[in-house]
């Protein structure tokens, strides 16, 4: 599967269609809150968060994330990977327990998908 890496903004509709050829509805995304950067596609949260590493990201700062680019916008972002799983970061599930990362999070993904 493609994973582009995202550092200047893309439309939802390039979301949608990478969806498409890959989950169909949903696209897995690792973002990385420090650098302001998101990995989009790949079949695992995990290949994603290694993309960015190979960019130069720190895994510590690197989040995983589902992306539904039809639904409402409040829905559009699903907290759940692997990858957050942290108990060193205090974050002991799949989501993003921390609500201030998670709005880090979303800013990032909001500056970088675009309508």
């Amino acid at each position: 599967m493609e994973i582009r890496l995202i550092r200047q903004p893309v439309s939802w509709a390039e979301v949608r269609a990478l969806a498409g050829t890959q989950f169909g509805e949903m696209v897995k995304a690792a973002v990385d809150v420090e650098r302001g950067l998101l990995a989009l596609g790949g079949e695992l949260h995990s290949d994603e968060e290694a993309l960015l590493i190979e960019d130069g990201s720190r895994q510590e700062d690197l989040w995983g994330i589902n992306i539904y680019p039809d639904r409402p916008e409040a829905d559009r972002v699903e907290f759940d990977s692997m990858i957050n799983v942290r108990p060193a970061q205090n974050n002991r599930s799949r989501g993003v327990e921390d609500p201030a990362l998670r709005r880090r999070v979303l800013a990032v993904v909001d500056r970088l998908v675009r309508t």
